[in-house]
């Protein structure tokens, strides 16, 4: 849609981390990337985010001076007040601001609920960009009344969606990363280490990228946050706490992947976003060895935008990002795995680059958008009128 036809979109990036993040993020790292691209578009974006946050936009809405993500993982009761006291100060906003065309919704479950309680919902599209096998009680019974929408991030993630929740999904537009200008230091460099980036926890397979670089004798990097623990100082203040010891991001590093480490496989702990393509452009590979369905493989992306094939399962939203044999390799098992990592000298670093201008650059990625920004806008309307 043209964006002369909007006002402004209410982006609700949620009470976690700031935009962008200084360093693990990944909704707020392709809210940083989207939303300059609407801006030059003429898009006005009101951002639903915490105090902290730094990028430019035309307002902000926050509750949160900080980001709340050292929370998530705590006791239920403890937290669950977090994302709804969010989301009061956004239905604030809503009731104050008269110029709100559009709520482009990134906050799980809490977001399309307290939106749908309204009497009348803004014209809303959420972006779920998590297993949406899940929430199954609750995306298998909401009901946007023609006004609240929905956008999946690749085919296996809108598979597992109910049937309820399918009948709303109006698109499916993959992620996006800024693209990455070659660093000659780096590309030299290529072949030290494999990298591994992400939440370290049982889903995105850790300890398997620890055994499986250990079998191929390939020194291994692994970067982001342990429940909550970001640096190497955190990491050891927390493991003093017993409540902490108990969360299962800490449970699972310390006991499946703490005692793989040792010179050649460690944790560097979590990475600002120059760093992180420092990080990716650096490296021989990037490993993502799910053991779950991703929805959206930022840190793939990221990594083919820096000229790094991916290594990976063949699970979730990867078999659509990676081209296999052209711009990584695709595994079953652990075993195919090793092998395929032993191959990624057989790729070329611009078909990866390649790829990621053609595909998840973030210009497509926000003319997307603004076409789906439109169509949301055109079905209120249509439900509006009378039969």
């Amino acid at each position: 849609m043209a964006a002369a036809r909007l006002g402004t979109v209410l982006v609700n990036a949620g009470p976690w981390l700031a935009v962008p993040p200084r360093g693990y993020g990944g909704i707020e790292n392709v809210l940083a990337t989207l939303i300059p691209e609407l801006r030059a578009r003429g898009v006005r974006v009101a951002l639903a985010t915490v105090g902290e946050s730094t990028i430019a936009v035309d307002r902000t809405v926050a509750v949160f001076e900080r980001g709340q993500f050292e929370q998530l993982g705590g006791p239920y009761n403890r937290v669950v007040g977090i994302a709804h006291a969010h989301m009061h100060g956004v239905l604030a906003e809503l009731r104050r601001a008269a110029d709100v065309d559009l709520v482009h919704d990134h906050l799980e479950v809490v977001g399309p609920s307290m939106l749908a309680a309204l009497e009348r919902p803004p014209p809303t599209l959420q972006t779920l960009h998590w297993a949406l096998s899940k929430h199954a009680g609750f995306y298998g019974t909401f009901d946007g009344r023609g006004r609240i929408f929905f956008n999946a991030l690749s085919r296996r993630q809108l598979a597992e969606a109910p049937a309820a929740l399918r009948r709303q999904v109006l698109a499916r537009i993959p992620l996006a990363t800024p693209a990455v200008a070659p660093d000659a230091a780096h590309e030299r460099d290529r072949g030290g280490y494999v990298a591994l980036l992400g939440r370290l926890c049982w889903e995105k397979g850790a300890d398997i990228a620890a055994r499986t670089c250990r079998r191929c004798g390939r020194e291994l990097r692994m970067a982001g946050p342990v429940a909550g623990a970001l640096t190497a100082h955190d990491l050891t203040m927390r493991m003093a706490e017993p409540a902490w010891r108990a969360r299962a991001d800490a449970a699972f590093y310390l006991e499946r992947v703490r005692p793989l480490e040792d010179e050649r496989v460690r944790w560097i702990g979590t990475l600002d976003a120059d760093a992180t393509r420092r990080f990716l452009s650096g490296a021989r590979a990037l490993l993502c060895p799910l053991r779950w369905e991703e929805p959206g493989a930022t840190a793939a992306i990221e990594a083919l935008a820096c000229g790094t094939p991916v290594v990976a399962m063949r699970r979730g939203a990867l078999p659509e990002v990676v081209e296999h044999g052209v711009t990584g390799f695709l595994a079953d098992d652990e075993d195919e795995l090793a092998r395929a990592l032993e191959r990624v000298d057989e790729l070329d670093p611009d078909a990866c680059r390649s790829a990621a201008r053609e595909r998840f650059a973030p210009g497509v990625m926000a003319e997307r958008y603004l076409d789906l920004y439109g169509r949301v806008l055109s079905l209120v309307a249509g439900a509006a009128l009378p039969a």
